[in-house]
């Protein structure tokens, strides 16, 4: 297959972490060709089909922390996204406008026959944080609102709260009050904005001590491993960009159980990959613009993360 990879520059690519390498790394294993743009370089003319500036890759068989030299670029072509097999978009947020846009270019280069993952329309379909509202028998208690009073009153009658914007990634913005209501006014005031950005609020779980776990979902059903990511120190987030500590383990029944009422569901809209945030037993995110912890989980278990997902990929192709 020729394989298109709509992500963020090369240049900024973690390779010893990095899932979208991983991901590359196991399609060129298997004969793919390997080709990348930014979402800066799609565009569409009147007359024409959407299509893009495009770098094919040839991996150098290095990766590592500070490894640059990982791939070379073996030629440059301006394509239709139609004439690739498949078309994986992992531009990580923020779900900004430029984000929306791409999706309605993706969506249009759908209709003129290319193969997106994840279906432009689902990643429309389900932001992030928003996502849960539709399963609320698997959610701690939560509050959308952009409302400051109605927040205060959500703690009044919770106490220990988990306050965080709506656009916000990587553990970005988010703050816990206590029963004491310290500093509430001020968290408010930062995240609400008098008014102007909505707010999500959650009933504090006390989970978090064990990690929030990554469960992942692929073509509808889970990986059998999470990554349990483990707040540091006095650190309330577990983010592995906050500094979390990254602890594979096997499913527990409830993280099973939330991923196998979803994952069908999720699956099929068109979402190929899915990352399910689990506190405890709660489901608190569920992440479709460019899950990650591929690396993590195979390092510590064994199970090949990227071979699954290509597996995937390789027979929602076929299937079509």
């Amino acid at each position: 297959m020729r394989i298109l990879f709509v992500a963020d520059p090369l240049s900024t690519f973690k390779t010893h972490k990095d899932s979208t390498f991983a991901m590359m790394r196991e399609a060129a294993r298997r004969g793919h060709s390997l080709h990348h743009c930014g979402p800066e370089d799609l565009s569409w003319v009147t007359g024409g089909k959407v299509s893009a500036h495009t770098q094919a890759l040839t991996l150098t068989g290095r990766s590592g922390a500070g490894v640059k030299d990982w791939y070379t670029v073996a030629g440059e072509a301006t394509e239709a996204l139609a004439a690739f097999d498949a078309v994986i978009m992992r531009k990580d947020p923020p779900f900004d406008s430029e984000y929306f846009y791409a999706t309605h270019l993706l969506g249009r280069a759908e209709a003129e026959g290319a193969r997106v993952f994840n279906s432009p329309q689902a990643l429309r379909d389900h932001p992030e944080k928003l996502a849960i509202l539709e399963f609320p028998q698997f959610t701690s208690p939560t509050l959308v609102t952009r409302s400051a009073a109605a927040i205060r009153a959500f703690h009044a009658e919770h106490r220990d709260i988990i306050l965080k914007p709506l656009d916000g990634m990587g553990g970005m913005g988010i703050f816990r009050v206590r029963e004491d209501g310290l500093n509430l006014g001020s968290i408010i005031e930062t995240l609400n904005r008098d008014g102007a950005q909505t707010v999500m609020v959650q009933r504090y779980v006390p989970e978090i001590v064990q990690g929030d776990k990554r469960v992942l979902v692929i073509g509808g059903q889970p990986v059998p491993y999470c990554l349990a990511r483990i707040p540091q120190g006095s650190e309330i987030r577990g983010n592995l960009a906050a500094g979390g500590k990254g602890v594979a383990q096997p499913l527990s029944d409830s993280d099973r159980a939330i991923a196998e009422a979803l994952g069908p569901v999720l699956a099929a809209r068109g979402l190929l990959l899915v990352g399910l945030d689990v506190i405890g037993d709660r489901l608190t995110e569920i992440n479709v613009t460019s899950p990650t912890c591929f690396q993590e989980i195979t390092d510590q278990t064994g199970f090949d993360v990227a071979a699954c997902f290509i597996d995937a990929l390789e027979a929602a192709v076929a299937a079509r």
